[in-house]
């Protein structure tokens, strides 16, 4: 696999952005977001995604992200969106002055979860690895794009044939920002072969 943004499309798409192959701009609308169910018992569904497809069972892609958020729950990252129920993002999100939650998202059949770290308010570039081996993925980060971390390992019930990929931006409440995504790449799959315990027989 080789990215291309020809083969990106947007499933909603938002009314200010710029996209090239070196570059891609979101102008955030108020009042985006993707969240399904759980705690808060509201469905929102309505952030601009601009993703590729593929059936490609293992590959790694890489971005970096940059953005201006300002105002709570500003956010932008690494997105697989299968539907409305079935999806995952990875992202910095705004707070407040003092700190931001870098974290994850993952949805599967109708109800998200939310897993995330504290991170300083002056922190303003992420890169992202998203990663897949069939039906499970890894979510990770990294300050310089050279060492990653890991932040998530998830099975995705209802991802393991096609799938589609890519980046996300949005501002729950009234709020708009600029994200900015550059370096984008698809790899060979970054997340190796589990090397500890075998797996059970079955």
């Amino acid at each position: 696999m080789n990215f291309n943004v020809k083969d990106f499309k947007w499933t909603r798409e938002p009314a200010d952005y710029f996209a090239s192959e070196e570059k891609i701009e979101i102008i955030t609308n108020p009042h985006t977001d993707l969240w399904q169910r759980t705690y808060y018992h509201f469905r929102n569904d309505n952030a601009p995604v601009f993703q590729t497809e593929t059936d490609e069972k293992f590959f790694s892609f890489i971005v970096k992200t940059e953005f201006e958020s300002k105002h709570r729950f500003d956010q932008c990252g690494i997105v697989m969106y299968l539907d409305s129920e079935n999806w995952i993002k990875g992202s910095v999100e705004f707070e407040n002055e003092k700190f931001q939650h870098l974290g994850s998202v993952v949805t599967n059949n109708g109800y998200s979860d939310w897993a995330t770290t504290e991170i300083g308010a002056d922190v303003k570039s992420m890169w992202y690895r998203f990663s897949r081996r069939e039906d499970d993925y890894c979510i990770e980060c990294s300050d310089d794009g050279i060492v990653f971390k890991q932040m998530r390992v998830c099975h995705m019930f209802n991802g393991g044939g096609k799938i589609r990929f890519g980046i996300y931006a949005c501002s729950p409440e009234e709020s708009s920002f600029k994200a900015t995504f550059t370096n984008m790449e698809i790899t060979d799959c970054k997340w190796l072969a589990h090397d500890g315990q075998q797996p059970d027989d079955e």
